[in-house]
């Protein structure tokens, strides 16, 4: 069973209660294909095409509440959405005997689950806090405080790396400028995966209930990173660094406040 847990809020009631609903939906699903009764094809025919269009309902109300508020994440979370939809919608069953297609549909029902888990905590948690005006410089006060020396200590050099890449984005004049900047986002992954390590190895230590949840957005977002090639970028690449380095600023300050300071301390 995936559970939704409070992790999982973002803190807008609407899309909260529509990603409960999906939890609920993947999990009746894989509950039928346990029973091993023929339920293949109902699951296939009425779950999953239900499945599909609440995705695309939930999908229209997220985009349509985040274009209400301004949210500069909106067009990130279109392409994200449009993604998961041609999957979704490209999913074909084929010729297969009833025990190929019960293990076809469990594994596209695997993949639902963790993308909705990925998705949420590493894109929905950002709904209402990626705006410019966020984008000036990191400031680690007592806000960001976990309590947890080691914790702290680590995210205010994250602030210290992300500040440097941020200077030198948007430095006009700088030599070899280019090298520079994938330096300091190649310093920023080696040592968000360091910080990340440490952090799920303290987690694992006290018994956090959290752990899981937490391994999803760290993963999630180190696969983000590990996307940046600036080789691919021809057009408007400063225009691209730019909002990279306001969503890496505004991802770590939401984490940590809405995730990382309910570590407890110990």
């Amino acid at each position: 069973m995936f559970q939704f847990t409070k992790e999982c809020l973002i803190g807008v009631e609407h899309i909260d209660a529509e990603h409960r609903a999906l939890f609920a939906m993947i999990n009746e699903a894989m509950e039928l294909l346990k029973e091993d009764n023929g339920t293949t094809l109902f699951v296939e025919k009425n779950l999953i095409g239900a499945l599909k269009r609440y995705a695309e309902e939930h999908f229209a109300h997220e985009e349509a509440y985040m274009e209400q508020i301004g949210d500069l994440e909106l067009p990130r979370q279109r392409k994200e959405h449009q993604a998961f939809t041609e999957y979704v919608n490209n999913y074909d069953m084929g010729e297969l005997s009833e025990e190929g297609a019960a293990q076809r549909l469990n594994d596209l029902l695997l993949y639902l689950a963790k993308w909705l888990y990925r998705h949420i905590l590493c894109s929905d948690m950002m709904i209402g806090h990626n705006r410019k005006e966020k984008g000036g410089e990191l400031v680690f006060t007592k806000e960001y405080y976990t309590g947890i020396e080691l914790v702290d200590a680590q995210h205010a050099r994250l602030f210290e790396i992300i500040n440097e890449a941020d200077k030198l984005i948007k430095a006009e004049l700088l030599h070899d400028k280019y090298d520079e900047i994938v330096h300091i986002l190649n310093v920023l992954k080696d040592y968000t995966v360091t910080h990340f390590t440490d952090e799920e190895a303290y987690m694992e230590r006290i018994g956090y209930e959290g752990l899981s949840a937490q391994k999803v957005a760290h993963m999630s977002f180190v696969d983000m990173l590990n996307q940046v090639n600036l080789d691919n970028v021809d057009d408007n690449q400063q225009e691209y660094l730019e909002e990279l380095v306001v969503y890496l600023k505004n991802w770590l300050i939401v984490h940590i406040l809405k995730v990382d300071k309910r570590i407890p301390v110990k």
